[in-house]
């Protein structure tokens, strides 16, 4: 890193690209997969990857996956991570590299010991401010300070389903409501309340926590992912969420992937990026730089744009925004996300990079997850790649690329393996992810038969033996949210 310090200021992304084609300094990214910037190493030198899961059988050339030993039970992405961290090999890989970068999804204040014992600087704001801003309390509060809207709503607490309704009448928000705790994701921490019933179903979530009460509207649910930088805000493509769908997941108004498409929905793109922009200007005065990521809600009856909330991380609509922002704007955004956390001083016009990003074709991702509640040893599981359907829905391995930018058309789509042979799955597990050409959910917010077809025929080539009784081990299911996982 002292190299780059003696670097002239980068005034151009000519200068950039050369910065990051040179570049010395050792950047690691660490978790369960590579998923979130899987091909950003195309872009810069000394990029590497430590996970856990070898997705890739040992092919992948950036990649390290250290020899496993027993079974773990994972409770959090922290855990894994943390575990990575303290494995003899992933030490002594960082140590002969040398000082260098991390960059990771999800990590804790154990993440930051033991990074530091390791001579490694985090990429990421402090995981303490991390923790703060998670909050959708406290999106609702950082929001309102930069002059963004968020549903209506009102803030409190309620021991009773009597004093939710008091707390809603008083902020004249109806009786169908939407109620959420600070902390959660996947759908898991949101509730729909509109009886004493309802109430009563989630009680034991909802009475000892500070509440967000929300009033019901029709919505179209996206997300949109930033980076935050000392001289302003770049956003990446609008995303429309795919939630819900039982072939794709088990969790009712759970997240499953995203669609970026174009046509349609201008002024709305519009009202996002301002949006995303003055959130990430007003994220950078409390001290967080970098990536995050943005959900919205378009309603549907006056197409008017609410914010929704923060996740203050690299994410997982990282994937679809690095391959929007590479392929199409050829300057992958998370560029400037590292090169606040680099010693380099740069200044570009970010008004031109944004307008590179305007363009491009239509991509969506499904994350799969195992639908069925029984704990099966896995004895055969689809390879990553490139895999093509044909007229009848069978599906074939025609290339083992280490990323999806080579998917041709939308009778293409690249599967990344997570759960292998010899691995158990259970309900909820991520099994894996596809990303492919085209949209796989409708105007409406139905699956696309296209998609239905992927995820059937994807299924199909899993093997699996099931246990008598459900003490498998469990490793953690690394993909319950865009925001937080991957």
């Amino acid at each position: 890193m002292a190299k780059a310090a003696r670097r002239k200021k980068l005034t151009s992304l000519s200068d950039i690209y050369a910065f990051f084609r040179e570049n010395q300094t050792p950047i690691t990214f660490l978790s369960p997969t590579p998923y979130n910037v899987l091909g950003l190493g195309r872009w810069i030198n000394k990029f590497h990857y430590i996970n856990f899961f070898d997705s890739f059988d040992g092919s992948h050339p950036k990649i390290t996956v250290p020899r496993e030993f027993g079974n773990h039970e994972f409770k959090s992405i922290e855990d894994v991570n943390n575990y990575l961290l303290r494995h003899k090999e992933v030490r002594a890989r960082l140590k002969e590299n040398g000082p260098g970068l991390l960059l990771l999804v999800m990590f804790d204040e154990e993440t930051e010991k033991l990074a530091k014992e390791l001579g490694q600087k985090i990429a990421l704001p402090p995981a303490k401010l991390r923790k703060h801003i998670d909050s959708k309390i406290t999106t609702t509060k950082l929001g309102n300070e930069a002059g963004i809207e968020s549903a209506p709503n009102t803030m409190g607490k309620a021991k009773s389903y009597a004093e939710l309704v008091a707390l809603a009448r008083g902020a004249k928000l109806g009786s169908d409501l939407v109620v959420q705790t600070p902390y959660g994701d996947s759908g898991r921490t949101t509730f729909f309340i509109k009886t004493e019933s309802d109430w009563k179903k989630h009680e034991k979530d909802l009475a000892k926590e500070q509440l967000k009460v929300m009033r019901r509207i029709n919505h179209l649910p996206g997300t949109v992912e930033a980076v935050a930088t000392r001289h302003g805000t770049l956003v990446g493509p609008m995303q429309t969420d795919i939630t819900g769908f039982a072939e794709v997941t088990p969790y009712k108004g759970g997240w499953c992937g995203n669609d970026v498409f174009t046509g349609g929905y201008d002024k709305e793109r519009k009202a996002v990026l301002k949006m995303a922009q003055k959130l990430g200007d007003q994220l950078y005065k409390t001290g967080y730089k970098g990536a995050f990521c943005m959900d919205f809600l378009i309603d549907t009856d006056t197409r008017k744009v609410y914010l929704g909330e923060i996740n203050p991380r690299v994410s997982g609509a990282s994937p679809l925004t690095n391959l929007i922002t590479s392929t199409y704007g050829g300057c992958p955004i998370y560029m400037f996300h590292l090169l606040e956390f680099m010693d380099v001083e740069w200044e570009i016009d970010l008004a031109a990079v944004q307008k590179r990003w305007a363009e491009f074709d239509n991509w969506s991702q499904l994350i799969l997850k195992y639908p069925v509640d029984q704990v099966e040893m896995i004895t055969k599981a689809p390879s990553s790649g490139i895999w093509r359907m044909n007229s009848a829905g069978k599906i074939e391995l025609t290339r083992k690329s280490i990323d999806w930018f080579l998917v041709s058309g939308e009778d293409e789509a690249f599967y990344l393996r997570v759960y292998t042979a010899g691995d158990y799955r259970y309900h909820g597990a991520d099994l894996g992810i596809l990303v492919s050409r085209g949209r796989f959910q409708t105007d409406d917010r139905k699956l696309t038969d296209r998609a239905k077809a992927w995820v059937s025929a994807i299924n199909a080539e899993f093997q699996a033996t099931p246990l008598k009784a459900a003490s498998a081990p469990v490793t953690v299911p690394q993909f319950n949210s865009p925001h937080k996982m991957f």
